[in-house]
């Protein structure tokens, strides 16, 4: 993830209401979960592409990473030794008073990457804060996943405010994180309710919430939607679809890339693809230079573009028909995950475990999935009758969720190299940023 503001919004459930529930499609239906890589990725310097990581509700941000065909090796600091972990449970420190204690008594918290419009982040900070009286320092909340990572080694021993506690990244960056030692482990008291296939064995990350690639349509502008992604070479959409970030750095860009690949020819270990139907999009004049962002697709200038379903969703909710947002899931159905994880390095170690136990409650499983995540806690709080009919009342399409593929994390990487190292040779086209 990087910099980033989208746009979440809600008008169209027919296809894509069911993602809300995938969780519970996931555990109640049998569909198959992402699965957890065989071995960890390798930790990647600058641009580990993974899932872009929480974007904002009103702004497009793409998640930059630096384009690693074009940057000079560099080697890695050495950083200094991390703290020993801290405890691996709540349980091991008393239960949740003993740890809300600990927190309290440490009174500070360092968040990074949390705009309050993604995933209504906002109201997940001022409940945290209000409920334990335990001041949350918000860094940087339009950084991505790569900056989160930075953002860590280039504090690793700073005690202050600049130096995060917590991260929330796309899933490719647990694993390889992990494997850098930047983290340490912790599991919540609702830990078996995680499914397996999303979360590190020893608690060194685990999943949160997760989305599928959807395509927004300004109706204003664009009278019939694309259904699929073919749809786009269609002569009635020249000049209208706009990536929302520079594809040899940019997570969703690339994301977007190799969702796209999955119905051209493509695989979950063949991007490839994908690059080529880009180029058909080029030179059929479909695909503009321009960057997306919110404001420029809300003025009708970049009507067409690709993003999570909650930024969509949301954006269809804030717009109130002004334009009128249309939300469209081509198929196959692309999914991304979210993972949390506690630094190393963290200067508030009980603070940043009392706020994985926060994430992890009832009460912002459930503030996700009304902000259109998949909280990877639905499918057991289905099971338990603990989602309201409201939540429940946006669950339209279950079928549609079940089809969802989850690529790993080694499937990720290799994507994320195809597409990086070959954007320039196969489609040849630079997206700019509108000043």
């Amino acid at each position: 993830m990087s910099i980033r503001k989208e746009l979440l919004a809600r008008r169209r459930f027919l296809q894509l209401s069911a993602f809300v529930g995938a969780g519970a499609v996931i555990a109640a239906c049998g569909a198959t979960a992402p699965e957890a890589p065989a071995t960890e990725a390798t930790a990647a310097p600058a641009a580990e592409a993974a899932t872009m990581a929480p974007e904002a509700t009103a702004a497009v941000v793409e998640a930059t990473v630096a384009p690693e065909a074009t940057a000079a090796p560099t080697a890695e600091p050495m950083l200094p030794a991390a703290p020993a972990p801290g405890p691996l449970s709540a349980a091991d420190v008393g239960g949740m008073e003993g740890l809300i204690a600990k927190a309290k008594a440490e009174g500070e918290l360092n968040v990074i990457a949390l705009s309050h419009d993604w995933l209504n982040y906002g109201e997940v900070i001022s409940s945290f804060a209000t409920k334990y009286g335990i001041k949350v320092n918000e860094l940087n909340p339009d950084a991505g996943s790569v900056d989160e990572i930075a953002a860590i080694k280039a504090n690793a021993g700073n005690t202050g405010p600049q130096a995060p506690d917590v991260i929330d990244v796309g899933f490719a960056f647990g694993p390889s994180s992990k494997e850098a030692n930047l983290l340490q482990p912790y599991k919540v008291s609702t830990w078996s309710e995680i499914p397996d296939s999303l979360k590190d064995a020893d608690g060194f990350w685990y999943g949160a919430y997760y989305g599928v690639l959807a395509i927004a349509v300004n109706k204003d502008v664009v009278p019939a939607s694309p259904a699929t992604w073919s749809d786009l070479l269609k002569p009635e959409y020249k000049g209208q679809f706009a990536l929302t970030g520079d594809p040899r750095s940019s997570i969703l860009a690339i994301q977007t890339i190799y969702a796209a690949a999955q119905s051209n020819g493509g695989s979950l270990d063949d991007a490839k693809p994908g690059l080529e139907f880009f180029a058909k999009l080029k030179e059929s004049g479909t695909l503009i230079e321009t960057m997306g962002s919110t404001a420029l697709f809300t003025q009708g200038e970049t009507p067409i573009m690709p993003m999570w379903s909650f930024l969509a969703l949301g954006m269809r909710d804030t717009t109130a028909g002004n334009p009128e947002v249309d939300v469209v899931i081509p198929e196959p159905v692309f999914s991304g995950v979210y993972v949390q994880a506690i630094s190393a390095y963290a200067p508030h170690p009980h603070a940043a475990r009392l706020w994985q136990e926060h994430l992890y409650s009832d009460e912002v499983q459930l503030i996700w999935a009304k902000a259109y995540g998949i909280p990877t806690r639905f499918g057991a709080m289905l099971s338990a009758k603990k989602v309201p009919a409201d939540v429940l009342s946006k669950i339209s399409s279950v079928d549609l969720m079940a089809k969802a593929i989850f690529p790993n994390v080694a499937q990720l990487n290799a994507s994320k190299t195809v597409i990086t190292e070959q954007w320039d040779t196969i489609v040849k086209m630079e997206i700019t940023k509108k000043d």
